[in-house]
């Protein structure tokens, strides 16, 4: 049984904007929004039977051809030109439950571009209202950056202060966002969705691992978007994860450069390759040094070790940050000893800082009640 809906979404609160996902329940005159309804909060039939509840009825039928019709009064004709085309649910749920044409002849309202960074576009004509983005924004980035001004036909999401968002997480918003109000900026007019190939993959950015897919046309990719993975990052991925294949495209070295009086040229591999040679060669072992880069692979990093083994050199290590971990003291020193789902069910909590101070104490102590949990900051 598959139920249309625009508001609604499994990982954020229910508002029950959209209203369209109405049913008709059994005893009722109207039909009911579903998303807002529990089975478990009607009340029985007089026998003790439970409600029925009907998805395909005539009056179901007519209320959800006359919601669409309203979502569609201010809604532009841009189908061709937006990115959300291949993609969008309210084409979707337009063809399978909407009306064959309007009877909406009047002038469509317009709503002024907003600005949300660098890495959001926005086309707020297209906006119904739905506002998955401010939910996810307020209950999953943690940041009431974005809100809902006006009422009736001139509310508008926007950032208050005419400011682009600070999130880390905030190009998520483009993935909730049902009808192409919000798309990514660096990807506008570039592809279709259908043009791409598609490759499941895991993000090396950072620590977290997050299950991503990277879509390609031809040997170039395009961009990358997140599946869902319960265990890890849910459906969502960071920006720095999302647009980090900008990198394959723009501004990369593509060649060796050496500095020559203050100023880096071009130069062979052949040319680097004899200095580097040259310079290792007249060096003592122990003053010869290698850093293994976030990115390196188990046969570079092999290969790397090898070399340093030939020259003589224990000078080998990966440790960028500064990280003080010691794998003589075992993998418990560095592992967290639970996985990122079951931070969320853990009982208690263990802040190690340290000199922790008595006002970072307090504040660690109060967030952990506010979620349910104990947390214990040991003195230095």
């Amino acid at each position: 049984m598959e139920i249309p809906r625009f508001c609604y979404h499994e990982r954020l609160s229910i508002a029950g904007n959209c209203r369209m996902c109405l049913v008709e329940v059994q005893g009722m005159p109207k039909p009911a929004a579903s998303c807002a309804m529990g089975v478990n909060d009607l009340p029985p039939n007089k026998d003790g039977s439970p409600k029925l509840i009907n998805t395909k009825t005539p009056m179901v039928k007519k209320a959800r051809e006359g919601v669409m019709e309203f979502l569609l009064i201010n809604h532009p004709l841009d189908c061709p030109i937006c990115d959300q085309g291949g993609e969008c649910d309210l084409q979707d749920q337009a063809m399978a439950y909407g009306m064959g044409g309007s009877r909406y002849v009047e002038n469509k309202r317009a709503v002024d571009e907003k600005y949300l960074g660098p890495l959001i576009k926005t086309f707020m004509t297209r906006c119904i209202q739905c506002t998955r983005c401010v939910r996810y924004m307020t209950e999953v980035a943690g940041v009431e950056e974005l809100g809902a001004i006006g009422r009736g036909e001139d509310m508008e999401i926007t950032t208050y202060l005419e400011r682009g968002m600070m999130s880390e997480l905030s190009a998520n918003v483009v993935d909730l966002c049902p009808v192409g109000a919000l798309t990514h900026r660096p990807w506008a007019f570039v592809a279709r969705p259908w043009e791409l190939r598609k490759t499941e993959s895991v993000d090396v950015m950072d620590a977290v691992g997050s299950a991503i897919r990277v879509d390609c046309r031809g040997r170039e990719v395009v961009r990358i978007l997140p599946r869902n993975n319960d265990a890890v990052n849910e459906e969502w991925i960071s920006d720095k994860t999302r647009h980090v294949a900008d990198g394959l495209r723009m501004q990369r070295l593509d060649q060796p450069y050496l500095r020559q009086d203050g100023a880096l040229r071009p130069a062979g591999w052949d040319e680097v390759l004899a200095l580097v040679a040259g310079k290792l060669a007249g060096t003592a072992g122990e003053r010869i040094g290698a850093i293994a880069g976030d990115l390196a692979g188990a046969e570079e990093m092999f290969a790397l070790k090898d070399l340093l083994a030939r020259l003589r050199c224990r000078n080998l290590d990966c440790r960028q940050d500064g990280a003080k971990l010691d794998p003589s003291l075992g993998r418990a020193s560095y592992l967290f000893n639970s996985s990122i789902e079951g931070i969320e069910r853990a009982d208690a909590i263990l802040h190690d800082r340290r000199q922790p101070t008595a006002r970072g104490r307090r504040a660690q102590l109060r967030a952990s009640a506010s979620a349910g949990g104990r947390a214990t900051s040991p003195s230095p």
